[in-house]
């Protein structure tokens, strides 16, 4: 359960992460990489940033690019959320695929929905 200074704190952290990846959007060749969330730890030492990068086949080399760079951006961070936080928490970068899962969904039903969906015009065998 996520208390409440863990919710504001990770609203927070996502708000300002988002800026420092909007800035730094040009440097990423066009790729754009937005935060999906940030789960912060009870303690407030660890941050887990869940990213969704466009386009999606250039994914895994910006997460890793970012993760190289993590300590850069966890300085940036600090700098930007000094008044509101005492101590930055470490972060931690993740792919959040939920977006390419959802689209694998959507078309797997497409591609089934005319085969295996039971035809709504037929009667029942009891009418």
């Amino acid at each position: 359960m996520e208390s409440t200074r863990q919710a504001k704190i990770s609203r927070l952290l996502q708000k300002e992460l988002s800026e420092i990846f909007r800035q730094q959007t040009a440097k990423l060749h066009n790729t754009i990489v937005s935060v999906s969330a940030v789960r912060v730890s009870p303690d407030l030492s660890i941050a887990r940033a869940y990213l969704s990068v466009f386009p999606s086949s250039k994914a895994q080399e910006v997460i890793e690019n970012i993760n190289r760079s993590a300590k850069t951006i966890r300085y940036d961070l600090a700098k930007n959320v000094r008044f509101q936080l005492r101590k930055c928490p470490e972060l931690a970068f993740y792919l959040d695929d939920s977006l390419d899962y959802i689209e694998n969904i959507d078309n797997l039903l497409a591609e089934g929905k005319p085969s295996s969906a039971p035809d709504a015009s037929a009667p029942e065998a009891g009418e």
